[in-house]
């Protein structure tokens, strides 16, 4: 039997799209929102889950920060997906014959200079790889939709403009969760990422004591956010990113200061960093 991956979408969204280049031997299974996906996970009907974090354009995808912390899951490795929006069409649909185009509000403002400039009107729907299948279930030939290529694919439709995008460059981050720890013990030469998340005390300057630990052990942050758990007002929830593994002695240190300054400390994901990171920072 196949091994299995859950993603939040329809087929040929872009979380399926990244399913299929991580795990291309894989069956990739469609799911109706993050909480189900992975649940699926959670429940061994998956081994794993493909869940986007931040997009370089759209910023941090909110929802799935509040559903981290109540799930079990752990955090295994990180995908970084260049997202190439395609402008899709019945066949033989020229781009001078489309007068609309429809799509996920995210991909439209996206996208939104080249839409203006050809002179379509703009229409929004709730996800970009449905309307690829509305459109080619129907017969509507002076409308596209703005998709992946693997909506095309899937579904029948034609690539009239590739990179259909305003700006080049836009990423998405995804986290691949498991039911499992993996990678807890270091391996030399691999260069890992430690997420983790806390509270602060109530005393005062906490997040500035909290964070100190690893400025003061030359750690890096790669990223740090911050949110109100929604059931309690009292005190944020922080999740964190750092560059190092929990077996480094420089991040024992950090940690171990941490703890005097934060509680609920859990760390729930230790990767290795994508080689994407190497040309954000070379």
């Amino acid at each position: 039997m196949a091994r299995r991956v859950a993603y939040q979408g329809t087929a040929g969204a872009y979380s399926h799209l990244a399913c299929s280049r991580v795990f291309p031997d894989w069956e990739s299974v469609p799911c109706e929102d993050f909480q189900s996906t992975l649940e699926l996970v959670t429940s061994g009907q998956v081994e794993r889950a493909m869940i986007p974090l931040e997009n370089s354009t759209a910023g941090r995808v909110e929802e799935i920060y509040r559903i981290i912390p109540r799930t079990h899951l752990f955090a295994i490795a990180e995908h970084f997906e260049p997202v190439n929006h395609c402008l899709l069409a019945l066949p033989g649909v020229k781009l001078m014959d489309i007068e609309e185009v429809a799509s996920h509000p995210q991909a439209l403002a996206q996208c939104h200079q080249r839409i203006v400039n050809l002179g379509m009107k703009a229409i929004a729907t709730m996800d970009t790889a449905q309307e690829a299948q509305n459109l080619a279930a129907g017969d509507n030939r002076s409308r596209a939709a703005i998709a992946s290529s693997l909506a095309a694919d899937l579904y029948g439709l034609e690539v009239v403009h590739d990179n259909f995008q305003d700006v080049m460059g836009n990423t998405t981050r995804f986290l691949v969760f498991a039911r499992d720890h993996q990678h807890e013990e270091r391996e030399p030469d691999v260069v890992y990422i430690t997420s983790l998340l806390f509270t602060v005390r109530n005393i005062p300057a906490a997040l500035y004591k909290a964070l100190g630990g690893f400025a003061t052990n030359g750690l890096n942050l790669l990223r740090l956010e911050s949110y109100v758990d929604g059931s309690s007002m009292e005190a944020s929830l922080f999740h964190v990113d750092i560059q190092g593994h929990p077996q480094d002695p420089a991040m024992q240190l950090a940690l171990n200061e941490l703890a005097y300054f934060a509680r609920d400390i859990r760390i729930f994901g230790i990767y290795p960093s994508h080689s994407f990171r190497d040309q954000l920072f070379a």
